[in-house]
């Protein structure tokens, strides 16, 4: 569903403009409609964090962003409780934007593309507070950063733990 979703993303609203969609996620920003937080690279290689809304009138979809700023200007991104699972995170521009993504592991994916671009494309390292950095940055385990390698981490300390349970204390 969600490649489908990107699919239909980047043909209506980012090709058109001359940018590639990179990731996205759904966030909770209104009880009005589906909206989205997008991040898109432009042809000059500026990357782009996009706030979209989602409408459906009648059988035709459509999308609209309502706000963008560039990733090269967001100061800091601060997932506000590294410790719990909260899905609230703010993003530092030249305002403060308090979102909220559906779900956890929607946050950290987002927060591992823009530290992936941001190395990439802003050639700095984007300043991160508040967020697990072990499921930010690249294990020993593997280079991939996606959502698969949190599953994997997360059943690793588990298995630890069973193992520690299991072992005869002295």
């Amino acid at each position: 569903m969600s490649s489908l979703l990107k699919e239909e993303m980047q043909k209506r609203l980012f090709r058109p403009e001359g940018q590639r969609l990179d990731e996205f996620i759904e966030i909770v920003y209104s009880a009005q409609g589906r909206h989205f937080l997008c991040v898109s690279v432009t042809k000059g290689k500026d990357v782009l964090i996009s706030l979209v809304k989602y409408v459906r009138s009648g059988l035709d979809d459509t999308y609209e962003k309502i706000q963008s700023w560039f990733l090269k200007d967001l100061v800091l991104l601060d997932g506000r409780e590294a410790d719990t699972d909260d899905p609230f995170f703010d993003m530092h521009f030249d305002k403060v934007h308090k979102l909220e993504a559906l779900s956890c592991a929607a946050k950290y994916s987002f927060a591992r593309c823009l530290t992936r671009l941001s190395g990439t494309y802003c050639q700095r390292e984007l300043k991160i507070a508040n967020f697990d950095i072990t499921y930010i940055e690249p294990t020993s385990l593997s280079s991939n950063r996606g959502d698969c390698m949190v599953i994997m981490q997360i059943c690793f300390y588990a298995f630890n733990l069973v193992c520690l349970s299991l072992c005869p204390v002295s």
